[in-house]
């Protein structure tokens, strides 16, 4: 199994460390390292993007919920 097909298994903290990571790396590692980076990186972007997108669409889902209904106007 590669790195790539792993992300859906990681965590939401694994996949920001892992984006990190491999963004450091393609400034500043070797070649070796670079090109890894930049074949990690858009699944790693698309899965961090994915992942925030649903955390606040649950977030405003639960505020929402928590807000008293509004008076209606006689």
């Amino acid at each position: 199994m590669t790195l790539i097909e792993k992300i859906p298994t990681l965590t939401d903290d694994e996949v920001v460390n892992l984006l990190a990571n491999a963004r450091r790396l393609q400034e500043s590692g070797d070649e070796r390292q670079q090109n890894a980076a930049a074949e990690l990186l858009p699944a790693l972007e698309a899965a961090a993007d994915a992942r925030r997108t649903e955390r606040l669409a649950v977030a405003q889902a639960k505020r929402a919920a928590s807000r008293k209904p509004k008076k209606a106007a006689a």
